[in-house]
């Protein structure tokens, strides 16, 4: 597959770098009483942009499902609807399916199973958080940098039947965006017992989220 020109460069360059730029300024400008206390709260901007990527990819995802092609193309159909099917789950998890923006209460009963009070699933157990987060984490790495870089070096070593789920070397740049801040985090607590982002894990889910979205968008752009 060669790479795609199916997204605008202001997204897959100038959102992911402009994403790290301002989170840089943030952490220098910002007090962490208000970054904690606002900026990561549940409705702050960073929770805000994830829901939203994760809305697109949701909608993208369905549309791919219903338009493709099934007869032809079964694998790319089935990945569509895996994607919306994940999605959703995630989307649903991430505003506790209506909690956020509903404002309910949380049951007596299943607060005292979620460890942050919430009406959802990935507070109760690792397995049902961490576990997926992981998972997805490293297929980012694995599609958006280990494919790229085989497909430059290695093009024989990838399996021609899952060339159409490859995603594009472009993404590349958001790559990155999930893989470096958690790097330089890591590097910074080890090496000088200090973290360089409040929480670095709500920008790599940033990044993440967005990648997921720019991947379906491309994938859709190529199949439709």
């Amino acid at each position: 597959m060669k790479d795609s020109n199916s997204i605008s460069p202001f997204w897959w360059l100038c959102v992911p770098l402009a994403i790290i730029f301002g989170q840089v300024v943030l952490e220098c400008v910002v007090h962490d009483s208000v970054r904690m206390a606002q900026l990561h709260s549940e409705g702050g901007p960073h929770e805000t942009l994830q829901s939203l990527a994760l809305a697109f990819g949701l909608i993208v995802a369905l549309i791919g499902a219903f338009r493709i092609d099934w007869a032809k193309k079964k694998l790319v159909g089935a990945w569509f609807a895996l994607a919306a099917f994940c999605i959703f789950y995630v989307l649903g998890e991430e505003i506790s399916w209506g909690q956020h923006i509903l404002n309910w209460d949380t049951p007596a009963y299943w607060a005292a199973v979620n460890d942050q009070n919430e009406t959802n699933l990935h507070n109760t157990s690792a397995w049902l958080d961490q576990k997926p987060r992981l998972i997805l984490f490293i297929g980012i790495l694995v599609g958006g940098l280990i494919v790229p870089a085989l497909r430059r070096w290695k093009p024989s070593t990838l399996p021609v039947r899952f060339a159409p789920l490859y995603p594009a070397n472009i993404l590349v740049v958001t790559a990155l965006g999930v893989a470096l801040p958690y790097t330089a985090q890591e590097i910074a607590e080890h090496f000088f017992d200090a973290g360089l982002f409040e929480r670095v894990s709500e920008v790599q889910e940033l990044y993440m989220y967005y990648f997921v979205s720019l991947y379906l968008l491309d994938l859709y752009n190529r199949e439709k």
